[in-house]
């Protein structure tokens, strides 16, 4: 099972993940990402989906401690 983690300090603001997944992704206060508490399961390939079209990688995947490489 994969796992996204978000890298706060990397993120642009840019929206693409807020505006492709909104369940998943949020803006904090300070227009960061952040992923919504107790959001749904995304199918693996809209995870890497997602990841590939950050513009500043901030999402990244995980299996594990393994971090996936999805470019």
């Amino acid at each position: 099972m994969y796992r996204i983690e978000l890298d706060r300090d990397v993120c642009i603001s840019s929206g693409k993940c807020v505006a492709e997944s909104p369940e998943t992704f949020r803006f904090d206060s300070d227009e960061i990402v952040e992923l919504v508490p107790g959001a749904p399961r995304l199918p693996d390939e809209e995870i890497f989906d997602l990841a590939r079209d950050c513009p500043s990688g901030a999402i990244r995947v995980f299996e594990g401690d393994e971090e996936i490489d999805v470019h």
